[in-house]
């Protein structure tokens, strides 16, 4: 789940298809989506069977509620919205195992 310009770099990667019921396993978010639609994409995402790793623009992921997620949930930068390290959840626990000396 992405702006256009990750999703292309998805599909020219090769991890986009659609499954034997024609149902796509990307989304493409521009300005126009609504909330609503990016939710329920990202909900029919968590149920599929078919997937088990989401990537999804950190700014949308933001975007989303998360109650429960057995999928793993890898957050990644756009374009036009640069990763905000203070809100990535794998850095935040990460700066609680080690003491800054630590990182030197």
């Amino acid at each position: 789940m992405g702006d256009e310009d990750t999703v292309t770099g998805f599909l020219l990667g090769g991890i986009g298809e659609l499954n034997k019921n024609h149902h796509p396993n990307f989304l493409v978010v521009e300005k126009d989506t609504t909330i609503n639609e990016t939710e329920d994409t990202f909900r029919w995402f968590l149920n599929r069977e078919d997937i088990g790793i989401i990537l999804i623009n950190q700014y949308i992921a933001e975007r989303c509620s998360m109650r429960s997620m057995p999928t793993t949930l890898l957050e990644i930068p756009s374009k036009e919205h640069p990763n905000d390290a203070a809100k990535d959840p794998i850095l935040r626990r990460a700066r609680g195992m080690f003491m800054a000396h630590d990182l030197r």
